[in-house]
């Protein structure tokens, strides 16, 4: 990615956090976490990958913003002032699930006495 597009992304990714955080309404929504954003070379399309954590597990909260992808897209050529705002394409990043399920188990080996106390230093 070039230098533009690895800004634009970035400025992207931002905004894309503040209206999910803000201005998307509905209450079906999970807690939503925007994680990155790819742009095509020529910046007419950009996926928006989401984490979502809780019990829905990025269904429903990603049909949502689907639905509102239009609105988004709008938004951000606004705000960005951008002559040609991409289509913004939601997906799933299910990089958060790994890191989730990784906590989790060291939270149970800890728990178990198997793994260093937090404040331990690993014995050599």
């Amino acid at each position: 990615m070039t230098r533009r597009n690895e800004r634009l992304a970035g400025e992207i990714r931002d905004e894309v956090a503040r209206m999910v955080a803000s201005e998307l309404k509905d209450p079906r929504l999970g807690f939503i976490t925007v994680t990155r954003v790819e742009l095509t070379h020529d910046l007419r399309y950009a996926r928006v990958y989401v984490g979502v954590l809780g019990e829905d597990a990025g269904g429903e909260s990603l049909a949502i913003l689907r639905k509102a992808a239009g609105f988004v897209k709008r938004e951000i050529g606004r705000r960005l002032r951008v002559r040609f705002a991409p289509e913004i394409d939601f997906r799933y990043d299910r990089g958060l699930e790994a890191t989730e399920r990784v906590a989790r188990v060291l939270a149970e080996e800890q728990a178990l006495g198997r793994g260093p106390a937090e404040n331990e230093e690993p014995e050599e």
